[in-house]
């Protein structure tokens, strides 16, 4: 009887089956669990090492290899290692840079190497590799949302066949890696933009491109006096006056076509009314498809600027008008010296005396206007003598001051310098100072609540009225609101001003 030989046992091939499955079981529940801590850990990420470090870390157990690393572009488009495990700095240091795929590579496909030796690099790279004991190593790109942001490597000792699975796994992990990545560099540079918005002493507003506020920081509320909830939703109409309505329709318009608007200089209304003007840059904002969604717009104050800018014209003119004066004044003083002169020399000497005492009353009248000076403490007769003294002809004097004298406080001193000035000037130009006989007589009387000054001349050209409402009427109108108030009358024996200085602008 022949025997036949025995089949094999049929409880071998399930076991077989058994062991697969349970082995194919195990790796996913592995995976799962890899992905599972790699997800929570990226959650709970707050720096850019915490995230390579959890990376890493489901690189290595997931691919099942001790060695991986991960390499970012820095800003001028080179890749490089910025977290591994497993690799030597000679290593590191010649690899450095080398990168299949440039930044704007976004729809990279990864490369496993399953034999470093027949990879069909140049035979020093190899080298370089397998003298690292690498024989088989994937690269695995980490794409971004427009962009390609890095790759991370996984390395092996031996060569390798990459199955599916292994490449379906690298994916999951570079998707989840890139994003995290890119996550944290916007939240960065929204936490940054936050600050400087938070902290800018401008106001910077966004609004939709219906004209409705979307965005109010601090400098805003500073400026114009909302807080956030009183405007958010609004139409940006709140902040315009009615005159300027007609802007807002245009600068949409040019919004809509992409324009930024630089350095417009219009006026806008505060909470409490009250106008203010501003230096507006208006910018699109875009969405991430690249449409234009809203305006951002940064208003910045320039009430103090324009102010300064009216002030520097007004002493630019008042400039103007004093060097008119001067040579006004120094051409009567060369006449009026004349008329008494008996020599050249006399009249060298006399012209010079005067010019000189001519040149001190300036200096005192311009005290104030010293860079750090202070004016000098004065009084109001001494004050006076200083101006008028350059008029006096020989020994007779051109003025005469009387009545009550008084501390001149040094915030004063300049008005009342400018002012007595412009009496004078005006004096030496139209009226007792223009002739030789003529002279100035000055009254000062203490009230209760005021200080008057009055100023007549008497001895010059009969007044003729004029009601021109040049330079110097504007300043003499303007330096004595400050004191007070002043007023004229024509008297057909001279003008007589009279300038009234409240009690309290004094400060007795």
């Amino acid at each position: 009887m022949v025997r036949r030989s025995p089949d094999r046992h049929p409880s071998a091939a399930v076991w077989s089956k058994t062991t697969d499955a349970a082995n194919d079981l195990a790796r996913q529940v592995r995976e799962q669990t890899t992905l599972f801590h790699f997800t929570d850990r990226l959650f709970r990420a707050r720096t850019l090492v915490d995230i390579y470090e959890a990376a890493l870390d489901a690189i290595c157990s997931g691919l099942a290899s001790p060695r991986a690393s991960i390499l970012r572009f820095d800003e001028g488009g080179t890749m490089r290692f910025v977290a591994w495990r497993g690799l030597s700095d000679g290593y590191r240091s010649a690899i450095d840079g080398h990168s299949p795929w440039q930044r704007q590579d976004r729809e990279a496909d990864p490369i496993f190497v399953s034999d470093v030796a027949l990879s069909g690099e140049p035979q020093k790279l190899i080298e370089t590799i397998i003298g690292e004991g690498i024989h088989a190593l994937a690269f695995i790109p980490l794409a971004g949302a427009d962009k390609l942001v890095g790759k991370f490597m996984v390395y092996y000792d031996t060569p390798r066949v990459f199955t599916d699975h292994e490449r379906d796994l690298a994916l999951i992990i570079a998707r989840q890696l890139g994003f995290a990545i890119e996550r944290h560099s916007n939240d960065a540079s929204t936490r940054r933009l936050t600050a400087l918005v938070e902290s800018s002493e401008d106001a910077i507003i966004a609004k939709d491109l219906d004209g409705l506020i979307t965005d109010w920081n601090p400098g805003a509320e500073r400026l114009f006096g909302y807080r956030p909830e009183e405007v958010l939703g609004q139409s940006v109409l709140l902040l315009i006056p009615e005159d300027r309505r007609d802007e807002e329709p245009e600068i949409l318009a040019r919004i809509r076509a992409g324009e930024r608007i630089e350095h417009f200089e219009t006026i806008r209304r505060r909470k409490d009314g009250t106008p203010v003007a501003i230096s507006l840059t208006i910018s699109p904002i875009k969405d991430a498809r690249g449409e234009i969604v809203g305006a951002s717009k940064i208003a910045r104050d320039i009430s103090d600027q324009q102010r300064a800018q009216e002030q520097q014209q007004m002493l630019l003119r008042e400039m103007n008008h004093r060097v008119k004066n001067v040579f006004a004044l120094t051409s009567g003083i060369v006449n009026l010296s004349a008329r008494s002169a008996s020599s050249p020399a006399e009249l060298a000497a006399t012209v010079s005396e005067r010019l000189a005492t001519l040149s001190r009353a300036h200096a005192l009248t311009m005290s104030a206007m010293a860079a750090g000076g202070e004016p000098a403490a004065t009084t109001l007769h001494a004050l006076i003598a200083a101006i008028l003294a350059p008029y006096d002809v020989g020994e007779r004097p051109r003025s005469e001051v009387s009545g009550a004298d008084i501390p001149v406080p040094s915030a004063l001193v300049t008005s009342l310098s400018l002012l007595l000035h412009e009496f004078a000037t005006n004096a030496a130009k139209y009226g007792s100072l223009s002739t030789a006989d003529g002279k100035v007589e000055i009254t000062c009387s203490d009230r209760s609540s005021e200080f008057v000054l009055v100023w007549r001349e008497r001895g010059g050209p009969s007044p003729t009225i004029t009601r021109s409402d040049g330079f110097g009427s504007r300043l003499i109108k303007a330096t004595a609101s400050q004191l007070g108030r002043v007023s004229r009358d024509w008297d057909p024996l001279g003008v007589v001003i009279e300038l009234v200085i409240q009690r309290d602008r004094l400060g007795t």
